[in-house]
């Protein structure tokens, strides 16, 4: 058997929201590498002899380097044949999917993509929140909320003058940074979401709006790993209306 590498989407948490093509590649993989946030009972799809290996890649906990999973996916590609490196969300959406795929093409190891749900559409869309709506959201922007040199991206000041939907990745850390920026630009009133574990069974939202949020999401203990969603489709969740009225009195 020649040497084969599959990235695989494993969706945003929810394990039945990997899809079909998926599912397909882990049956035949002789080894399995997964991520934190794939959800672990989809390795029941994988052989009961294939090896399943826990690789992290969590914020803030332990996991090996990008560095060491690059070749370990060559390592087990030329001893056992077929590796399936199931990710969270889509590969290629701040997946560093295309970095492992570039790195491993180098030993000749045939490369295949399966694409996944990304969590910046499906978290916002569990709790009925859409990233786009007529005649209130034209556009939507997908940032990461730290660059690989730990600082918030250049492109969060352009999306703050923006009307479309921000929906910000692992940006929990930098929450207050986030929203500052909003504030500073005049957004501050803009209706706000964050959602942990999104499509999970233990899935938290909180809802409010920019200025606010940060202290929402201590007072009911929301963190990481989230999505952040800024715009005003947020709007449109079914306890927005309430909760603004909730904050507006407290607030008064």
């Amino acid at each position: 058997m020649m040497p084969k590498l599959t990235l695989v989407g494993a969706g945003p948490g929810d394990g039945e929201l990997i899809t079909l093509k998926g599912i397909r590649a882990l049956r035949q993989a002789d080894v399995v590498l997964y991520d934190d946030l794939a959800n672990h009972t989809l390795l029941e799809f994988a052989p009961e002899q294939a090896l399943k290996i826990y690789v992290g890649k969590r914020a803030g906990q332990a996991s090996l380097t990008q560095e060491e999973i690059n070749e370990l996916i060559v390592r087990c590609a030329q001893e056992h044949s077929h590796v399936v490196r199931l990710k969270g969300g889509d590969p290629y959406v701040f997946g560093r999917g295309f970095e492992e795929l570039e790195y491993v093409r180098r030993y000749a190891i045939d490369c295949e993509v399966v694409p996944g749900v990304s969590s910046s559409i499906a978290v916002p869309a569990s709790q009925g929140i859409p990233v786009t709506s007529r005649g209130v959201s034209e556009s939507f922007w997908v940032i990461t909320g730290t660059t690989r040199n730990g600082e918030l991206s250049e492109d969060l000041y352009l999306a703050a003058q923006s009307k479309a939907t921000v929906v910000v990745l692992m940006g929990m850390r930098k929450v207050k940074e986030i929203c500052a920026i909003f504030c500073e630009a005049g957004r501050g009133h803009l209706p706000m979401a964050i959602v942990q574990n999104g499509t999970r069974a233990d899935e938290q939202c909180v809802i409010g709006q920019v200025w606010n949020i940060p202290q929402l999401a201590a007072e009911q203990g929301v963190g990481a790993p989230a999505v952040l969603v800024i715009g005003e489709v947020v709007s449109l969740h079914p306890s927005y209306l309430a909760e603004s009225m909730r904050n507006f009195s407290m607030a008064c």
